[in-house]
């Protein structure tokens, strides 16, 4: 998704010390609204508070770290709808967060879930996912480089958010299959806040970008059809001779009806 250089960076793989945290997420973003936008007063009273309710003063640090990162990738209006809006539009915001900063996020959900999608086969398979990761490795000798352990805690992070943001349902079977995937509802502000800042993040929610090929093949489309109209009315113009013939019975039929009168 959405930018050509992406695929020469490294992959952000800081992500599993927190996951989706819709509800985390909104209170950075509360907070930073107070903090007038300064990102390093909201970090401050977001750890003096410790209103992430973190365990230890280090864990807080970490959550606190990763989700402030994510949260900074967004823009004001979005910033304010994950601090008010309903759930779904938080969690809308958390997930439109992780697209921006974690790009093997956005990239699973447009090679992968979209494509499920497009081909009609919902079911997310764990040959699905293997397939996606062995791709991967190719470009992204980071993600080859961890050791099996971590490679897991990315793997299961992953499927856990995308649970979260609402693009897989259902748990993981003994075939094989970890879900279905699905469209996650958007309201209409999400989905305005999303396309003004960038169309092609609608992606990132299983929603093709806007079809601005698709209105230029309509020109010429459109362009094409008036000739053939025009083509048309220019052999039943040069057919005067049928046209005479239509007004004369006209007035045939005239003059006997002023006949009767009389």
């Amino acid at each position: 998704m959405p930018r050509p250089a992406e695929e020469d960076l490294r992959y952000c793989l800081s992500f599993t010390a927190a996951g989706l945290r819709p509800e985390l997420a909104s209170v950075i973003a509360a907070i930073h609204l107070e903090e007038d936008g300064d990102w390093l007063r909201t970090k401050a009273a977001v750890l003096e508070r410790n209103a992430l309710q973190a365990r230890s003063a280090s864990s807080g640090k970490r959550l606190e770290s990763e989700l402030r990162q994510r949260l900074q990738c967004l823009t004001f209006p979005q910033l304010q709808l994950l601090a008010r809006g309903t759930g779904e539009e938080r969690s809308a915001m958390a997930w439109l967060a992780v697209l921006k900063r974690i790009q093997i996020a956005a990239e699973l959900s447009r090679d992968v879930l979209l494509e499920k999608l497009a081909s009609l086969d919902p079911v997310l398979r764990r040959s699905d996912m293997a397939a996606f990761y062995e791709d991967r490795e190719r470009d992204h000798p980071e993600l080859a480089a961890l050791a099996p352990s971590s490679q897991q805690k990315v793997r299961s992070a992953l499927l856990q958010m995308l649970r979260d943001a609402g693009l897989l349902a259902g748990k993981a079977g003994k075939s094989g299959t970890l879900g279905t995937v699905q469209r996650p509802l958007l309201s209409p502000q999400v989905q305005e806040l999303v396309a003004s800042d960038d169309p092609s993040l609608l992606v990132g929610f299983l929603i093709h970008g806007p079809a601005k090929p698709a209105k230029s093949r309509s020109g010429p489309t459109a362009a094409k059809a008036s000739p053939r109209t025009t083509s048309k009315t220019r052999p039943s113009s040069g057919a005067k001779p049928a046209a005479k013939v239509s007004t004369k019975p006209a007035a045939k039929k005239a003059t006997p009806t002023r006949r009767k009168p009389a």
